[in-house]
Order: C-alpha cells, then structure tokens, then sequence
C-alpha cells in the first residue's frame, strides 16, 4: 500500500537594498514569535515564481522581480506548526516600485493585527551586522548562512 506523506512548499525572497540591508519579517501567529523573510506557502497549483510574487504583494504590499535562485532546503526540516515536511525555496529578489512600508528597527515592534489576525512587522537588518540568530527556522538560518557565505 502507498503511503502519502505531507509535504509543504514555502518560497521566500531575500530582498537586499541599495544601503545593503535584508528585510526581515518579524510574526506572532499561533501563539508563536518569529522572523523570517517575506514570503510564504505555495498555493496548489501555483508555481514558484507566481507564489512568491503572490505572498510580497500579500505581504509587503509592492512587486518584485525575481534576480535568481538562492537556495532550496537540502535536509528534512518538520514544520513547527504542524505535522507535514517543509521544503523551502529562496529566491534573491528587488522591489520594482519604492518600498513604502511601515518599517521598524526593533523586533517584534507590532502595530494592529493583520487581516488574518496575527501581527506582522517589518525591519532592515545591515548585512554587516546579520547573524544566523536574526532568523528563527532551521532553514532561514542555512539561507542566512549561505547569504554570509557569499559577501
């Protein structure tokens, strides 16, 4: 008999500005804190590029244009949310139009709930200054590493 295995695709983007600093999106959902990048699960039937469009404008509020793959999860990585297998994908990324975009420079520095009832802010971390702990999942953190990797 096959046995059918829950698997989840995330898409992020790493958005990197012109005074070479990665946005960063702080959440409070399902009780828990964290950060992350913009981004988020892929819908059925959507495909990477679309997705991930889908999730800034849903997000951030602004288009990107895709720069190139980054990284996708090489390891298996169970949510921390639910019962299913994360697979993520990372895209290097920029804004098409001026970011304007309520910005904070602490973490977790939340306004009004979002329209799905969690809380999410927005920062720049300086990539001279990034750490792998800026990050909270496992394969952010790998991202975050390999994006050090590369300055």
């Amino acid at each position: 008999m096959l046995k059918k295995y829950p698997f989840n695709v995330r898409v992020y983007g790493l958005l990197i500005n012109e005074q070479n600093q990665l946005l960063i999106s702080d959440e409070l959902e399902y009780g828990q804190y964290f950060s992350k990048f913009p981004g988020g699960g892929l819908e059925y039937g959507e495909g990477l590029i679309d997705g991930l469009k889908r999730e800034f404008l849903e997000e951030c509020f602004f288009e990107i244009e895709i720069i190139r793959h980054f990284y996708t999860t090489d390891f298996y990585l169970k949510s921390a949310f639910d019962d299913t297998q994360i697979i993520s994908v990372y895209y290097l990324v920029k804004n098409l139009l001026p970011i304007n975009l309520p910005l904070k420079t602490a973490p977790f520095d939340f306004g009004e709930r979002t329209a799905d009832g969690s809380f999410q802010s927005f920062r720049w971390i300086d990539l001279d200054k990034l750490k792998i702990e800026d990050v909270t999942f496992p394969a952010d953190q790998k991202a975050v590493e390999l994006l050090l990797k590369e300055l």
